[in-house]
């Protein structure tokens, strides 16, 4: 690969980082080709990128980002997948992945600028996804107005049922108006 080629993916790849609130380093070493590609679509479902990468054009591209730290001292294979959305969602497809394939190796990792260690990133990955705590969040919100709805109907319709039985019980006289 020519030098202004390398030169042009290091910057690439740099400015994805520096949009990346969450990045994991992962040794891949032994998986099969079948095996990255099921790896690679479950990661692209969750919004989340995916790119095998040499250790020195990492660290060039994360450099001046909040992946640098993360991104030093890289041996052996590494693959990199990141996000700028849902991190939950990234560490659950990796930590499952990792337990069905253990050639999958957790390196190191970055959340929202914290260097993270394989037991913050299978903490991460228990959570609950985005999309369950919004679910959750609206739920709680619109519990007490549903509650509100169905005491206040209630109330109506217990009025109703009595009123219904004074009236079969003749407990109401009829005026005689002037």
């Amino acid at each position: 690969m020519k030098r202004e080629e390398k030169h042009q993916q290091a910057k690439d790849l740099h400015e994805e980082l520096k949009k990346a609130r969450t990045v994991f380093l992962t040794g891949f070493e032994g998986l099969t080709v079948a095996q990255d590609t099921e790896l690679r679509r479950k990661i692209a479902e969750t919004g989340a990128r995916y790119k095998v990468v040499k250790n020195s054009l990492i660290e060039r591209a994360a450099a001046g980002t909040e992946a640098e730290a993360a991104a030093r001292k890289l041996r052996g294979t590494t693959s990199l997948a990141y996000t700028s959305t849902d991190p939950v969602s990234l560490a659950k497809v990796l930590v499952d992945y990792a337990k069905e394939n253990p050639a999958l190796v957790f390196k190191t990792g970055m959340v929202e600028g914290r260097v993270v260690s394989m037991a913050e990133v299978e903490a991460l990955a228990s959570l609950p996804s985005r999309e369950e705590l919004f679910a959750k969040a609206l739920f709680l919100m619109k519990a007490p107005a549903q509650q509100l709805a169905v005491t206040v109907s209630g109330v109506a319709r217990n009025l109703a049922r009595v009123i219904q039985q004074a009236v079969k019980e003749n407990k109401f006289k009829e005026s005689g108006g002037n």
